[in-house]
């Protein structure tokens, strides 16, 4: 099946990508910060599927890091089949309203990590002709919710453009544009989703059952499930001053709930 390079592989959907492709039989290359949570999924995940996993922690907002698990991905002498850039973080606050260094170390780890890592996939793809590339990115994207939005509609516009660019040297490019999904994404960014409703919670494992299914298939954009496949459709045809309004009375919600609880 190949080797397939995950980052952001220590929590969440990260996590579950690893131990789905190990049960394809796809060897892996564990990329995040946590040498310790990576070395124990590593064991883990060697034990349980007889498939060898190589660790390599890094800081992907830095870029000398980064250069790193470049140079991991396009090794020609071993091959990375299956590139997912699926490392990420959110944050509660307004972009005003946050530190400057964490908006920017949001840009580094979604933004310039995914160009820089899909920079040396489809390059070294290209010439074997074969391989793909996931790249996580969000039903935010279609939105207006922050800078996370900005971010999130540069993957998956960026996803697209790739996927053109590379479809006719045989190397699939997708864009995972999931909704809410229950994982520690929200925990870390002490984000308070008590208000949202059950029927908006996706499951993690079949958020990425869906996407690594769509990647096989040649689907440029995933969107999991029915819902949010629906939600997606509107958000594309509605004027962009009715998805601003949407969206800042949803943020008003947002903070009268927090500050109720």
């Amino acid at each position: 099946m190949g080797t397939a390079l995950v980052t952001g592989a220590s929590a969440g959907l990260g996590r579950e990508f690893a131990g789905q492709l190990a049960g394809r039989g796809h060897d892996l290359v564990l990329v995040a910060r946590d040498e310790a949570r990576l070395r124990a999924l590593a064991d883990e995940l060697s034990a349980r599927y007889a498939v060898d996993v190589e660790v390599l922690a890094a800081d992907l907002s830095d870029r000398a890091a980064l250069a790193t698990v470049a140079a991991r991905v396009a090794d020609r002498d071993r091959p990375v089949d299956l590139l997912v850039n699926n490392a990420g973080f959110g944050s509660r606050r307004g972009f005003v309203r946050g530190e400057l260094a964490e908006e920017e170390a949001a840009l580094d780890v979604m933004v310039r990590a995914v160009m820089v890592l899909s920079h040396a996939a489809g390059g070294a793809m290209r010439e074997r002709r074969r391989g793909a590339i996931l790249n996580v990115s969000s039903v935010a994207s279609f939105a207006v919710m922050g800078h996370y939005s900005a971010i999130k509609s540069y993957v998956t516009v960026f996803s697209e453009a790739l996927a053109t660019e590379l479809a006719p040297h045989g190397v699939a490019v997708t864009a995972l544009c999931p909704g809410f999904v229950r994982t520690e994404f929200h925990q870390r960014a002490e984000m308070n989703m008590a208000r949202l409703p059950d029927a908006l919670w996706l499951d993690a494992a079949e958020v990425v059952r869906a996407g690594l299914d769509d990647v096989a298939r040649g689907s440029v954009v995933s969107v999991p499930s029915v819902p949010y496949t629906a939600l997606v459709g509107v958000l594309r045809v509605l004027p962009r001053r009715v998805t601003r309004s949407v969206a800042s009375s949803l943020a008003t919600r947002r903070r009268a709930g927090a500050r109720r609880g």
